[in-house]
């Protein structure tokens, strides 16, 4: 079996570059054809001697000015879409329509077709993508598969659980099938893929060669319109993991032994986009919802508390009782998807699943309480998007006694669009609104906050509203406004480790600014 060593390559073994090149449709071919490849990168800083190099065009950058420095950290083969200003004796020089395209079945090929060798379960979404993946994951394991998973927040590629880095769902082609070859040769039978729309769009073609058995439908809303032009479009690239069912070989070659693996989707019954997601494969597909019995499975009498919910779980007629220890009714349809998807794929019944309920952790940064004794509750999640918004903040006032107070910002160079809903939704619910940095980017962040303050005219500055770029600024003045029975919610950062500025980056951890800004109040307050 070809094993993956740490720097991505494939223990010691080469691919010659022909081998490569045979699931590209088009290419043309100049220099050695029999060229050794020893890996892959489009980043010319992790070039190695024998790398193949893949030219990308970037936002900001583009990769075809950084061939000559791939050449030199080493690289024996370059693809590229816009040809180079010169060329290198002894290169194989490999041009393509879409460089970016083309990274997923080289990579493909590289790692040996990893996907072929494991169960791959998809989970597409404007929310709840990263948790239902999480879930799923859990599941699988906790009902005696070996899985491995990656996600917006962390993932287990054969060494336990690690947080992911990047400010990115679904990586470059390249890593996403290292990640799965890493899955495979750990012995793991599934893998859980979080699969942006980003990811699955045939722009970038991350998830082009991936061959998934289970497409898992969350809900689909309004998010990145900057990328996909039109909510159409957006909606038709998610539906794109449902359509790669009908591409794929379902009986695989899974630790050494032929599996027939069960081909199916998994939709939001209470969501209208689902019917997209239903017609777009010829697999069949399963519902959840709440008190919906139009659905496969549905949630009932659904009670939610501080600490998580309890519900019955109704199939074919029957009531379980159940109960996930995770904040906010929306997980109790995150934990229906996972159960449907676990249930099916295993072939064990969804209410001999139930019992393993309670044991399911939550994901560091979605619905985290930060408890140090303070008068009023703190809240940090990821929530980012107007239906996020809009799926947290009406059962949160429905339980609060005291005001809630939040704190949020929006991305720079991407949907603004949403700018001005998310702070009509927050003005709605919330009774005092700071406005603050979440990645402004490129962007000048005050005039971005301003975008979002358009959205909530009814508050008045200084009182109801403020607009505070400095995060840390921030989440102190949400906290000194804060009195007992309150609630503070910081949303947007959730588990991201940086805060994105046109002069770079710093590092961040919403969670323990929280803590350090707790511990000095109540230092100050004990002082006074």
């Amino acid at each position: 079996m070809r094993k993956v060593s740490g720097d991505g390559t494939i223990g010691g073994m080469t691919s010659r570059l022909s081998d490569l090149l045979s699931g590209l449709p088009s290419c043309e071919l100049a220099g050695p054809a029999d060229t050794p490849i020893t890996g892959i990168a489009y980043d010319s800083r992790d070039v190695k001697p024998g790398y193949l190099f893949f030219a990308l065009p970037g936002l900001h950058t583009d990769g075809h000015d950084f061939i000559h420095k791939a050449l030199d950290a080493g690289a024996s083969a370059v693809v590229h879409s816009r040809d180079p200003e010169s060329r290198n004796p002894g290169i194989s020089y490999v041009r393509v329509p879409d460089s970016r395209f083309a990274l997923s079945p080289v990579a493909d090929a590289f790692y040996g077709h990893p996907s072929r060798n494991l169960g791959v379960v998809g989970v597409t979404g404007t929310e709840g993508k990263s948790t239902t993946v999480y879930l799923i994951w859990q599941l699988l394991n906790l009902s005696g598969s070996r899985a491995g998973f990656f996600s917006t927040v962390m993932s287990d590629t054969g060494s336990g659980e690690l947080p992911n880095p990047e400010h990115q769902t679904t990586p470059e082609a390249n890593a996403v099938h290292r990640m799965l070859a890493s899955m495979r040769d750990a012995g793991y039978e599934y893998a859980v893929v979080e699969a942006s729309s980003h990811g699955l769009s045939p722009r970038t073609n991350r998830l082009g060669d991936v061959a998934f058995d289970v497409g898992v439908m969350t809900n689909v809303t309004h998010e990145h319109l900057e990328f996909h032009g039109t909510v159409d479009q957006y909606r038709h690239d998610k539906a794109n993991l449902f359509r790669a069912l009908d591409r794929v070989e379902h009986r695989k070659t899974i630790a050494g032994r032929p599996v027939e693996i069960p081909s199916f989707g998994v939709v939001n019954a209470d969501d209208p986009v689902s019917d997209l997601f239903r017609r777009a494969c010829s697999k069949p597909v399963l519902a959840f919802g709440i008190g919906d019995g139009r659905a496969d499975a549905f949630a009932r009498n659904v009670v939610s508390d501080a600490g998580g919910s309890s519900f019955e779980y109704v199939e074919e007629g029957r009531a379980y009782p159940a109960r996930i220890d995770l904040v906010g009714e929306f997980n109790v349809r995150n934990a229906l998807a996972a159960l449907l998807a676990v249930s099916r794929l295993k072939g064990i019944p969804a209410a001999d699943l139930l019992p393993l309920l309670p044991e399911l952790k939550p994901v560091r940064g979605r619905m985290t309480v930060v408890d140090r004794g303070q008068p009023f509750e703190v809240i940090v999640d990821y929530a980012h998007t107007p239906s996020s918004f809009q799926a947290i903040l009406p059962p949160l006032r429905s339980r609060v006694r005291g005001r809630m107070i939040c704190v949020f910002g929006s991305g720079g160079e991407r949907d603004t669009e949403k700018r001005p809903l998310q702070g009509r939704i927050a003005a709605e619910y919330c009774d005092v609104v700071i406005l603050s940095d979440e990645d402004p980017r490129g962007e000048d962040p005050m005039a971005l906050l301003e975008d979002i303050a358009a959205g909530c005219p009814g508050l008045v500055r200084g009182e109801r509203l403020f607009l505070i770029p400095d995060r840390r600024a921030a989440i102190r003045r949400a906290f000194c406004l804060a009195g007992p029975g309150d609630l503070v919610l910081l949303l947007g950062k959730g588990h991201e480790n940086s805060i994105i500025y046109a002069r770079g980056t710093i590092p961040w951890d919403e969670i323990a600014e929280a803590e350090a800004a707790l511990a000095e109040l109540d230092f100050e307050r004990s002082a006074r």
